[in-house]
């Protein structure tokens, strides 16, 4: 079978290790003996460091689980005068809690959740915030980053996360909020940071990150890194990647700065299958309550290692280039050109055959994907302050132009209708089609035929938008934040059989008024707004899109979403510690929905009303605690006729009145740490998620579950640290995705991973 993303063996993770090794061994070999005569006698601060980077924003300190201020000129206040619900995940947590992708990384901040993907919604990661999906709402450095990825998070500072409607921040989409990835870039400063991972399940990671001062203002900056693992608790998975993420800066510490940039990611895996729900009843269209079924063992693997396999990469270019006018006025514009690729065949067990309840076998239909996204964005910034009759504003504006162009195709396989696996069955009648539900086996020979399919669906799409915030200081003890962005976007899908095009110009704005009762608190109420056009995710997610789905539809105006929110945000014991709640209403209005057979129209309603909590910061000198909580009351108020892929499913219960899928009613985390002695640093955390559903029907769904994580690290000295976690302490089998009608995901078991990092 054609495997559309050869790696290059040049390239390879094991390779690219190598180098990695090579370039630690080279840098320390002269330090080490130095090193270990220069042990401290005192820890340097409050906290240990345990990573290989420091935190690039000036309101973050060394260590520090509290952020004053986002990296974003859009937000034209400090975070506590901020009027939304903004988390930042800062360098610390992610290395305290030994985060090694997005996902993980996320799983810090209560109200996110992730849904599972397939056919039309490709795999990759697929937040879904305050109840929406935001598949489609990840930003790099401020740009929106376009396509279906698993992102990593080697060459991330720290990681923001904005929670609802956010379209006047970053435009189309972003009903339940965004997340954007700070980068790490040169700094004013020699140093080679390194580190390696050596864990359970043959997990190896090494990373590498190097800056050094060309000149006093020239940096260069190289951070690599390469990931071989398999999977607690999952036979036969395992993912393989690499990433290298070169950047130069010229002009630092000047008015005028040129900062050159690239990403490369390169991923080769064996992915999880899932695993099936099992249906209670074996009719075609009953359900009752099902959740996964794993056959009496947790490491059952369904997949077909012959078969199955993903590969990805990514690569993104970006220039960017700052001028100061002056000390309250600051241009920047960014051009950058990403393209992101992927090529897979998966199983995706049983395909709600029913198989597992009536013959305790699985049908391993294949799930088949090979798709290209190209983004090419040009977007300015000005920021900056300035008085106007007597009232002093904070302000950004700016311009973005993007075009977009997504190419889909897939894989053709012989077996696509042989989903019987009775025991007469037709779908016994080729090798490895079927398998057991208690005994699979991965070895299995497949005697089908896959073939590649070029029948390729490509979509365009282009924006252009004018957008602009500020923030007035009415008085010292009252804000007012406002905001607007105006935004022209056109798509057009083509494929072989179908031609669609749709075309959307649309305003958002938003608006908060902020009293601050005490320097270091603040008391709010804000409104803000999303809209999201059709064909929003340009052919890379699953937004109910008839552009591309070969049926009659009406004409499609964008969703349009609303959020009115009250909320308090006070920095407390001197300012170490960010205290946040907020209460909301999400109402998305003008969804699009089916109402009759081969016929959209924006006729739909859900809503969403949520309490949220947030402790951030050091409640004593060596006590730090990053702990949330999101209650989420979700409601499909109108939810159209039943059906799918414009087909309506006959004599099926109206959805309304349900609750909307991957929405926990209640989730909360806590992540804490505390320094035994100068170079002791123990912690541990807790994750809980409620029962989620995973279809609109609330027939099938994922338990809840409470998850337990441990750490302890040790300073040697200055040079050389060590740290252990210990991830899912007590072996919980719980599930972290939940796709509508197929399978679940099962998360990794208990996972132990011990880091050696280096310093000099």
């Amino acid at each position: 079978m054609s495997q559309q993303l050869k790696p290059n063996p040049l390239n390879s993770p094991r390779l690219l290790a190598s180098a990695i090794g090579m370039a630690l061994s080279a840098a320390s070999a002269t330090q080490m003996a130095q090193a270990a005569q220069d042990t401290e006698t005192k820890a340097e601060g409050n906290n240990i460091s345990l990573g290989a980077t420091n935190i690039s924003s000036d309101a973050v300190q060394d260590g520090d689980y509290q952020v004053e201020k986002s990296a974003s000129v859009k937000y034209t206040a400090p975070l506590v005068d901020t009027p939304r619900s903004v988390t930042v995940i800062p360098q610390q947590v992610l290395k305290d809690t030994a985060a090694l992708n997005l996902q993980d990384a996320l799983r810090t901040v209560p109200g996110i959740t992730f849904g599972a993907g397939e056919g039309g919604n490709p795999q990759g990661d697929r937040p879904i915030i305050r109840g929406f999906d935001a598949q489609g709402d990840t930003f790099i450095d401020g740009v929106r980053d376009t396509g279906a990825q698993s992102r990593e998070i080697f060459d991330i500072e720290s990681i923001e996360v904005s929670k609802g409607p956010n379209s006047t921040m970053g435009g189309r989409g972003s009903a339940g909020g965004s997340i954007n990835l700070i980068s790490k870039m040169p700094k004013d400063r020699d140093f080679i940071d390194g580190g390696f991972t050596y864990g359970s399940d043959q997990t190896r990671r090494y990373t590498l990150d190097v800056n050094h001062k060309l000149t006093d203002t020239v940096g260069f900056r190289l951070n690599l890194m390469t990931h071989e693992q398999n999977v607690a608790g999952r036979d036969d998975v395992n993912y393989d990647r690499y990433g290298i993420a070169p950047s130069l800066t010229f002009g630092m510490g000047t008015a005028n700065r040129l900062n050159l940039s690239f990403y490369h990611l390169h991923s080769d895996d064996l992915p999880d299958s899932g695993i099936p729900y099992g249906y209670s009843s074996s009719t075609a269209t009953a359900h009752v309550h099902d959740k996964p079924d794993y056959g009496g063992d947790r490491n059952n693997f369904y997949g077909l290692k012959g078969r199955d396999f993903r590969k990805t990469r990514t690569d993104i270019g970006t220039i960017s280039f700052e001028h100061d006018f002056n000390d309250d006025m600051t241009v920047k514009n960014t051009f950058r050109h990403g393209n992101s690729g992927q090529d897979y065949i998966l199983t995706q067990p049983d395909d709600s055959q029913r198989n597992v309840n009536r013959y305790g076998t699985v049908w391993r239909r294949a799930n088949t994907l090979v798709s290209n996204t190209e983004t090419t964005t040009n977007q300015t910034d000005l920021s900056g302050k300035f008085n106007l009759l007597g009232l002093k504003n904070s302000y950004a504006t700016g311009i973005e132009l993007t075009r977009e162009v997504s190419r889909s195709s897939s894989y053709t396989y012989s077996t696509s209708a042989l989903n019987n696996c009775s025991p007469t069955g037709t779908g016994n009648t080729v090798s490895g089609n079927c398998t057991s539900l208690t005994n699979p086996n991965p070895e299995d020979t497949y005697g089908g035929t896959i073939k590649r399919n070029y029948a390729t669906t490509q979509t365009d799409a282009n924006t252009r938008s004018i957008y602009a915030f500020d923030t007035i200081e009415l008085t010292p003890a009252w804000l007012l934040n406002v905001g607007s962005r105006y935004d022209h976007f056109d798509t057009t899908a083509n494929s072989p059989t179908v031609h669609a095009s749709s075309e959307n110009n649309f305003w958002n704005w938003q608006a908060g008024l902020t009293w601050k009762p005490a320097p270091n608190g603040s008391i709010y109420a804000s409104f803000a707004t999303s809209a999201t056009p059709a064909g929003g995710l340009v052919g890379q997610g699953s937004d109910g899109n008839p552009l591309t789905a070969g049926t009659a539809s009406s004409d499609l105006e964008p969703e349009t979403t609303k959020n009115y929110e009250l909320g308090t945000k006070w920095d407390i014991l001197n300012e170490r510690v960010s205290l946040t709640a907020a209460v909301f209403r999400t109402e998305m209005t003008n969804t699009r929905v089916l109402v009759s057979t081969g016929l959209y129209e924006n006729a739909g309603e859900s809503r969403v009303d949520g309490v949220e909590l947030s402790a951030t910061g050091k409640l004593t000198d060596k006590w730090q605690v990053f702990a949330g909580y999101s209650y989420l009351d979700s409601e499909l108020v109108s939810a159209g006729v039943p059906g799918r892929n414009g087909a309506v499913t006959a004599g099926a219960v109206s959805q309304a009145g349900n609750q909307m899928p991957n929405v926990p009613k209640n989730s909360a985390t806590l992540w804490t740490t505390y320094q035994l002695a100068p170079k002791l640093t123990i912690g541990g955390g807790a994750f809980y998620v409620d029962e989620v559903y995973g279809d609109t029907a609330n027939t099938v769904y994922v338990p809840s579950y409470v998850r337990y994580d441990a750490m302890a690290a040790y300073k040697l000295n200055k040079h050389i640290d060590f740290q252990v976690n210990v991830q899912n302490l007590t072996n919980k089998i719980y599930f972290d995705k939940a796709y509508a009608a197929h399978f679940a995901n099962e998360a990794a078991g208990r996972t132990v991973l011990f880091n050696t990092n280096f310093h000099f």
